[in-house]
């Protein structure tokens, strides 16, 4: 039997630790900031699995995986210095290889537009020129962190809008925490709050596409219908 959770309750404690996040990154105690980050992905994995109205699904296995190492990724940048930060880079790297065989497979509508590939390489090209002389012994795994990101948002834009929109302003948030680190005066006010509201909104929007693809091809006409419509053969259809 085919679940039928409605979408927008089930994305509500995402919403909840999210905006719970931010104010306490804006003006709360450091310690509020420290013990809401890990609970983010774990939220947004129970709105995933509740939306989807088939569970058994690529959607799930490729969409849970890269929530999965997201949380292992936030988890482990919290340890300080560099052992951390390239093992949650590492694990971050996972999930965007998740991201792109969500992308390249079950939610892809199109062909990769060679326009983004051309705008992916100009990008992952000036990330790494304006970065290189800062990063030292970093520069080769953040150079191969920077062009599996480019590439997931590049994947992307053969999905659907919703999807491609949140896997960009995903690589929004990297690109401003990579200058924000890394590149000296970069950072004129406090970039945290900023860097993870893009990070936030950007998982939100690629989860939110993929119940919304899943839903459709199962029948349901929007978030709130609770039962699919009936195909013309009398059966929902499935993805």
């Amino acid at each position: 039997m085919r679940p039928t959770f409605r979408p927008l309750p089930a994305f509500t404690p995402y919403l909840v630790v999210t905006v719970v996040h931010l104010v306490a990154i804006a003006a709360g105690p450091p310690g509020l900031v420290a013990a809401t980050k890990p609970l983010l992905m774990p939220a947004l994995l129970v709105a995933l699995v509740l939306a989807l109205p088939v569970r058994r699904s690529p959607l799930l296995l490729w969409g849970g995986l890269a929530l999965v190492f997201s949380w292992l990724g936030d988890v482990l940048l919290q340890n300080p210095g560099d052992i951390g930060f390239l093992l949650g880079m590492g694990a971050f790297g996972l999930a965007h290889l998740a991201y792109i065989a969500l992308y390249l497979g079950p939610l892809r509508t199109r062909r990769v537009p060679g326009w983004a590939v051309s705008l992916g390489v100009v990008w992952w090209s000036t990330m790494v020129a304006v970065l290189a002389f800062w990063l030292g012994g970093l520069l080769v795994p953040v150079a191969l962190y920077g062009l599996v990101l480019g590439a997931a948002a590049v994947c992307a834009l053969a999905t659907r809008p919703l999807v491609a929109v949140g896997a960009v302003v995903f690589l929004v948030s990297d690109t401003l925490l990579a200058l924000d680190r890394f590149l000296p005066g970069f950072s004129v006010l406090d970039l945290d709050l900023a860097i993870m509201l893009a990070y936030c909104l950007g998982q939100g929007l690629i989860v939110a596409g993929v119940v919304t693809v899943a839903r459709r091809a199962a029948g349901f006409a929007n978030a709130g219908q609770l039962v699919p419509a009936q195909s013309a053969s009398g059966e929902p259809g499935s993805i």
